[in-house]
């Protein structure tokens, strides 16, 4: 693969800052370790158009997460400066980081979801009557954030009214989602091929914000204690969860699966953590691929997609050179 200036954007103004520099760091060191010329694009204040300009980058490896980084916005620059990155497309990103609008595309394609509603602040005058009969517990989250920010579980009226109050301090819609008891299984995918999938088990019984990113309040079990048919279906499941959003590069889905015969989906991540010890690096390991060449592979897929810049578009493909759909899959395949 020819080396580019690779620009690794981190940072952000989101509330998931600290995790993206630590997801861009990881894959900055990793990129640099295998020759490519890597700059360290960190957002801050600065305006986003100036840093990007400034940083004179050829391509980039998008390591942001929360808003402005996984909802579009940072896609949506790039397109207009013509410079190729990793990840999903502008609409891709904003239909799967707006969990209601994901939810609804879910539906479209008959992809299984928990039940749901959403409430505004002014639903908080009659919250009675919104929730009806929809029963307790549920789940009470912000509509467009990620890293299950601002998420609580509420067993009765007060600890929902308190949830979606705790929400609408991130967004200005909650979701209230059914909660489920099920085994909670993540899957990871990369251009489209399933690498496999982990069990995630939140000590707490909640995989919140803290479960994730507070060393030992979380159990990984690789692969997951399910059947391997089932596992299989799960992991189709995630792929037209995928599909239904047009999400590329690597992607992680979110699922629940019941001791029944249902699983349902959560949500779609089109910019999964890639510390060293996050899920999608954890997968990609189980199924042969370590750290370095999964950040690489996903490098190798970074593009254009609005068609503004067809012409660069394809010049970008061409320089890349060996590609992952053209990489020996025999690793891959074993895992799935």
């Amino acid at each position: 693969m020819k080396k580019r200036r690779v620009g690794v954007l981190m940072g952000g103004t989101s509330a998931e800052r600290e995790v993206s520099l630590r997801t861009g760091e990881g894959v900055a060191r990793a990129l640099e370790a295998r020759g490519h010329e890597v700059a360290r694009v960190v957002f801050g204040t600065e305006p986003v158009d100036k840093t990007l300009r400034d940083a004179k980058i050829d391509v980039a490896f998008l390591a942001l997460h929360g808003r402005g980084g996984e909802d579009g916005c940072i896609q949506g620059m790039l397109e207009l400066l013509g410079i190729p990155y990793t990840g999903s497309s502008v609409l891709a990103s904003a239909l799967a980081m707006d969990k209601l609008k994901a939810k609804e595309m879910f539906r479209l394609h008959n992809i299984p979801t928990p039940p749901y509603y959403v409430a505004t602040e002014s639903d908080l005058v009659e919250l009675e009557e919104l929730h009806g009969s929809f029963g307790f517990p549920v789940i009470v989250k912000p509509r467009g954030e990620g890293s299950s920010i601002g998420l609580t579980k509420a067993e009765n009226m007060r600890e929902l009214r308190l949830g979606i109050e705790a929400a609408l301090e991130h967004d200005r819609c909650a979701l209230v989602e059914r909660y489920i008891k099920a085994t909670e299984v993540h899957v990871g995918i990369l251009d489209g091929r399933v690498l496999g999938c982990i069990e995630v088990v939140p000590k707490s019984g909640l995989y919140d914000y803290a479960a994730k990113y507070t060393a030992g309040e979380t159990d990984y079990i690789l692969p997951p204690r399910i059947a391997p048919t089932r596992a299989r279906g799960v992991m189709n499941l995630a792929e037209r969860a995928v599909r239904a959003l047009g999400c590329t590069g690597a992607v992680r889905v979110d699922l629940l699966v019941t001791e029944g015969e249902n699983e349902y989906v959560l949500e779609v991540n089109t910019l999964p953590g890639m510390t060293p010890t996050s899920l999608l690096p954890k997968i990609a390991d189980h199924a042969g691929i370590d750290y370095g060449s999964l950040c690489e592979m996903i490098l190798e897929g970074a593009d254009l997609h609005a068609g503004a810049h067809g012409e660069r578009n394809a010049a970008n493909r061409r320089r890349s050179g060996v590609t992952f759909k053209e990489r020996d899959l025999s690793l891959v395949r074993k895992a799935v």
